[in-house]
Protein backbone atom coordinates (compact mmCIF):
# COMPACT_ATOMS: atom_id res chain seq x y z
CA UNK A 1 0.00 0.00 0.00
CA UNK A 2 1.46 3.33 -1.06
CA UNK A 3 1.59 5.97 1.65
CA UNK A 4 0.42 9.47 0.89
CA UNK A 5 2.08 12.60 2.20
CA UNK A 6 -0.09 14.86 4.36
CA UNK A 7 -0.17 17.58 1.70
CA UNK A 8 -1.91 15.34 -0.84
CA UNK A 9 -4.07 13.27 1.51
CA UNK A 10 -7.47 14.37 2.78
CA UNK A 11 -9.05 13.49 6.11
CA UNK A 12 -12.81 13.60 5.70
CA UNK A 13 -15.52 13.28 8.32
CA UNK A 14 -19.17 12.48 7.70
CA UNK A 15 -21.35 14.95 9.58
CA UNK A 16 -23.47 12.13 11.02
CA UNK A 17 -20.40 10.26 12.23
CA UNK A 18 -18.96 13.50 13.63
CA UNK A 19 -22.12 14.01 15.68
CA UNK A 20 -22.08 10.44 16.99
CA UNK A 21 -18.39 10.40 17.87
CA UNK A 22 -17.88 13.97 19.12
CA UNK A 23 -21.25 15.59 19.73
CA UNK A 24 -21.64 19.06 18.23
CA UNK A 25 -17.98 19.77 17.45
CA UNK A 26 -14.49 18.30 17.61
CA UNK A 27 -12.43 19.77 20.45
CA UNK A 28 -8.98 21.16 19.73
CA UNK A 29 -7.46 18.31 21.77
CA UNK A 30 -9.29 15.69 19.68
CA UNK A 31 -8.36 17.53 16.45
CA UNK A 32 -4.74 17.28 17.50
CA UNK A 33 -5.10 13.52 18.02
CA UNK A 34 -6.73 13.14 14.60
CA UNK A 35 -3.92 15.07 12.91
CA UNK A 36 -1.29 12.91 14.62
CA UNK A 37 -3.02 9.60 13.86
CA UNK A 38 -4.01 10.28 10.23
CA UNK A 39 -0.81 8.72 8.94
CA UNK A 40 -1.15 5.55 6.90
CA UNK A 41 2.41 4.44 7.66
CA UNK A 42 1.73 4.47 11.42
CA UNK A 43 -1.62 2.68 11.31
CA UNK A 44 -2.40 -1.02 11.53
CA UNK A 45 -4.47 -2.65 8.81
CA UNK A 46 -7.69 -4.32 10.01
CA UNK A 47 -9.63 -7.08 8.34
CA UNK A 48 -13.17 -6.16 7.41
CA UNK A 49 -15.91 -7.69 5.33
CA UNK A 50 -18.30 -5.78 3.13
CA UNK A 51 -15.96 -2.84 2.64
CA UNK A 52 -16.34 -0.67 -0.46
CA UNK A 53 -14.08 -1.77 -3.33
CA UNK A 54 -10.61 -0.25 -3.20
CA UNK A 55 -10.70 0.54 0.52
CA UNK A 56 -9.03 -0.71 3.67
CA UNK A 57 -9.68 -0.29 7.36
CA UNK A 58 -6.90 1.22 9.44
CA UNK A 59 -6.57 1.42 13.22
CA UNK A 60 -4.44 4.09 14.83
CA UNK A 61 -3.56 4.77 18.44
CA UNK A 62 -3.47 8.23 19.96
CA UNK A 63 -3.52 9.96 23.31
CA UNK A 64 -5.76 12.86 24.22
CA UNK A 65 -5.93 14.68 27.55
CA UNK A 66 -8.94 12.47 28.32
CA UNK A 67 -6.86 9.31 27.80
CA UNK A 68 -5.83 6.75 25.16
CA UNK A 69 -7.84 6.68 21.93
CA UNK A 70 -8.48 4.16 19.19
CA UNK A 71 -9.14 5.74 15.82
CA UNK A 72 -10.55 3.74 12.92
CA UNK A 73 -10.20 5.11 9.41
CA UNK A 74 -11.41 3.94 6.02
CA UNK A 75 -8.60 4.42 3.51
CA UNK A 76 -9.47 4.89 -0.16
CA UNK A 77 -6.28 3.31 -1.48
CA UNK A 78 -6.08 4.88 -4.96
CA UNK A 79 -6.71 8.47 -3.82
CA UNK A 80 -5.08 8.10 -0.41
CA UNK A 81 -8.01 9.77 1.31
CA UNK A 82 -8.98 8.83 4.85
CA UNK A 83 -12.52 8.84 6.20
CA UNK A 84 -12.92 8.88 9.97
CA UNK A 85 -15.20 6.07 11.16
CA UNK A 86 -14.62 5.70 14.92
CA UNK A 87 -12.91 7.75 17.62
CA UNK A 88 -13.17 5.82 20.85
CA UNK A 89 -11.51 5.57 24.21
CA UNK A 90 -9.32 2.56 24.91
CA UNK A 91 -11.87 1.23 27.40
CA UNK A 92 -14.90 1.70 25.15
CA UNK A 93 -16.25 -1.73 24.03
CA UNK A 94 -15.39 -0.95 20.39
CA UNK A 95 -12.13 0.81 21.20
CA UNK A 96 -10.93 -2.10 23.32
CA UNK A 97 -11.71 -4.74 20.68
CA UNK A 98 -11.82 -3.16 17.22
CA UNK A 99 -11.45 -6.37 15.22
CA UNK A 100 -13.51 -8.27 12.66
CA UNK A 101 -13.85 -11.07 15.24
CA UNK A 102 -15.90 -8.78 17.51
CA UNK A 103 -19.59 -9.07 16.49
CA UNK A 104 -20.43 -5.68 18.07
CA UNK A 105 -17.65 -4.04 16.02
CA UNK A 106 -18.91 -5.64 12.78
CA UNK A 107 -22.46 -4.39 13.42
CA UNK A 108 -21.29 -0.84 14.19
CA UNK A 109 -18.89 -0.86 11.25
CA UNK A 110 -21.69 -1.63 8.80
CA UNK A 111 -23.92 1.04 10.38
CA UNK A 112 -21.16 3.63 10.09
CA UNK A 113 -20.32 2.63 6.51
CA UNK A 114 -24.00 3.19 5.63
CA UNK A 115 -23.94 6.61 7.37
CA UNK A 116 -20.77 7.52 5.49
CA UNK A 117 -22.27 6.49 2.15
CA UNK A 118 -25.42 8.54 2.82
CA UNK A 119 -23.38 11.62 3.76
CA UNK A 120 -21.11 11.26 0.72
CA UNK A 121 -24.18 11.18 -1.54
CA UNK A 122 -25.65 14.22 0.24
CA UNK A 123 -22.35 16.15 0.22
CA UNK A 124 -22.37 16.22 4.03
CA UNK A 125 -18.63 15.88 4.62
CA UNK A 126 -16.15 18.07 6.44
CA UNK A 127 -12.42 18.12 5.70
CA UNK A 128 -9.92 18.30 8.53
CA UNK A 129 -6.83 20.31 7.67
CA UNK A 130 -3.94 17.96 8.40
CA UNK A 131 -1.32 20.69 8.03
CA UNK A 132 -2.85 23.17 10.48
CA UNK A 133 -0.87 24.04 13.57
CA UNK A 134 -2.28 22.98 16.91
CA UNK A 135 -2.99 25.88 19.30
Amino acid sequence: MECQEADDMNLLVSRRILKREFGRAISSDDLSVLRRTAKVALATSLAGSGLPAGTRLLKAYGTARSGPKRVIYLLVVKEGDLFLLFYRGKNDPLGANATAKNPAFRVELHKYLALLEQDIRAGELDTIDLLAEDP
